[in-house]
């Protein structure tokens, strides 16, 4: 099974747990979201959570004092734990990001990027929103990006679909068409 793939199932586990306790998601997703972030700004941390040469036990004692300093919710130290005794503290950051992706789609929110040739005014930038949640049936969060290389235009990511309205793109159609028809 890939990293991924058991992060995910982690999360998904954490998630049915939260749900079936009637657990604040987001408290959860903001703790593990917390210990994921300090362990990934701990460089010698990190690089000891994922060495396979150190036993299970030391790197359990390791987290074991790092909760006693800042506690969490039990149910997300219990994953932390299980997570050590399993040696995949490694898979830490995966497992945060892959409850976040479970939480967002329990909350039917979408991430997408916009990407524009100049910076949209906020009005504009919610429209955006509203048109795209229009399309996703989703409440999307929309960060936005300039890129004057688009030259005009927008350019809408949402996963792997990808909406170009730049006026780049439309040029090289055109272009395109005009090789084509000679």
């Amino acid at each position: 099974m890939t990293a991924r793939a058991a992060a995910k199932r982690y999360a998904r586990a954490l998630f049915d747990v939260a749900q079936a306790e009637r657990i604040d998601f987001e408290t959860i997703n903001g703790e593990l979201a917390g210990v994921a972030a300090f362990v990934a700004g701990n460089e010698a941390l990190q690089r000891a959570f994922a060495n396979p040469a150190i036993p299970a036990a030391r790197k359990r004692a390791v987290l074991e004092q790092l909760l006693a300093l800042s506690p969490v919710s039990p149910v997300v130290s219990r994953v932390l734990l299980l997570l050590a005794d399993r040696d995949r503290l490694g898979l830490l950051a995966d497992v945060a990001d892959a409850f976040r992706s479970r939480l967002m789609d329990h909350q039917q929110v979408v991430r997408a990027e916009v990407t524009t040739a100049v910076a949209l005014p906020a009005d504009r930038v919610q429209a955006l929103e509203q048109g795209l949640a229009h399309v996703t049936g989703r409440r999307v969060l929309l960060d936005s990006r300039v890129d004057s290389s688009i030259v005009g235009g927008a350019v809408a990511r949402i996963g792997s679909t990808v909406f170009d309205g730049s006026v780049t793109t439309q040029l090289e159609k055109m272009k395109q068409q005009l090789i084509e028809a000679e």
